[in-house]
């Protein structure tokens, strides 16, 4: 069920590729981009390590940005409408965040000989209850799929939990990186003063109280799609420009190439972990409150109290908290990034994890 603590000193062990099977992976976009943001990415990778792959999305529109060459029919996944007509299930079935397949491929599922290893791949949290719930079954004892069993796949930080996507590659890939090329053909080149921020956020974000942050030193802020401006003009020694929806791998680079990203959703935010640099991240805002739990395990377990005002933040920014803005002071704050990033590698990628289970393996050891 892909539990362990497989040692991964970097991701040359995520490499290894399963027998190539098919699989298929559904998605539903609710309000935002972030399920089909992961659920690309996961689909894109493992068919980078040898699997057939066809998403069924009830809305792929995002990825004319999000994934361009998906939409000129360049090799990689196969992305299907939700309501096309049903196909032979393959081995492995996954459905993103308790989407449901559509009853009559469940059906179809119920008949195949062997049935296909029905997973079910659920948000990110750090929660304690998420070692516990990782890997569970759950017997179908009624409706289209009954007799079968669907399987829940937590991601995680920990080794008792499902892990992070992250590609075979992605950390060398980001210490090759040089920023300055990448970011003159773009036109989005700092001065020699100024610090470089990336702002992606929901529209509950206290984005006046961030600009008064900010304002204290030289910033190039670069708001990303969606990301909205504050409601009085930009303060002195801000200057801010506004870019389009990027494509996955042109905003990991950005995300690279900043000294802070504010980030928002769970894509984003696990590949502003990758990056390296300090960030803020807004979670997904509930009626019930459940962010604000999210929220504290997550900042318990990335270690925020070793840095001065670092909790604090995070919650002003998602509301939980009155006051003002203030940044930690950076030093120790990328130190602590860089620390958490090195206890990540040593568990096997969501990846690895998916496909050892697959084929009812454990993740290779390094």
């Amino acid at each position: 069920r892909g539990r362990g603590s497989a040692r991964h000193g970097g991701n040359h062990c995520a490499a290894r590729t399963i027998r190539p099977v098919l699989w298929d992976l559904f998605c539903r976009v609710i309000d935002n981009h972030g399920d089909l943001g992961v659920c690309w990415r996961l689909a894109r990778d493992l068919h980078a390590r040898g699997v057939a792959v066809r998403l069924w999305v009830d809305d792929a529109s995002a990825l004319a940005w999000m994934a361009p060459g998906a939409m000129r029919g360049e090799p990689g996944p196969t992305v299907l409408d939700w309501h096309a007509p049903v196909q032979p299930p393959g081995d492995v079935v996954i459905e993103a965040f308790g989407c449901d397949p559509p009853p009559a491929f469940v059906e179809a599922m119920a008949r195949r000989r062997p049935p296909p290893r029905w997973i079910n791949l659920e948000y990110l949290s750090a929660e304690a209850w998420v070692e516990r719930a990782h890997g569970l079954p759950s017997p179908q004892g009624s409706g289209p799929g009954r007799g079968l069993v669907k399987h829940f796949h937590f991601p995680g930080y920990t080794p008792a939990t499902g892990g992070l996507l992250r590609e075979p590659g992605l950390l060398e890939a980001r210490r090759a990186f040089d920023r300055g090329p990448w970011l003159t053909a773009r036109g989005w080149t700092p001065s020699p003063d100024e610090r470089l921020v990336s702002l992606f956020c929901y529209p509950q974000a206290p984005v006046d109280a961030l600009a008064a942050a900010l304002a204290g030193q030289p910033t190039l802020l670069l708001l990303c799609g969606g990301a909205r401006e504050p409601a009085t003009p930009w303060p002195a020694g801000l200057r801010c420009l506004r870019m389009p929806w990027l494509a996955q791998d042109d905003y990991d680079r950005l995300l690279w190439s900043c000294d802070l990203n504010v980030v928002r959703g769970e894509d984003s935010a696990v590949r502003a972990l990758w990056a390296g640099a300090p960030f803020v991240w807004q979670l997904y805002p509930q009626d019930d409150g459940v962010h604000a739990l999210k929220l504290d395990a997550f900042a318990d377990r990335f270690g925020a109290a070793r840095v001065p005002g670092l909790a604090s933040l995070w919650r002003r920014w998602n509301g939980l908290e009155a006051g003002p803005l203030e940044l930690p002071p950076a030093g120790p704050w990328r130190e602590r990034c860089t620390a958490f990033i090195a206890g990540l590698v040593q568990q096997a990628d969501l990846t690895t994890q998916l496909l050892a289970g697959a084929s009812g393996e454990t993740p290779a050891t390094c």
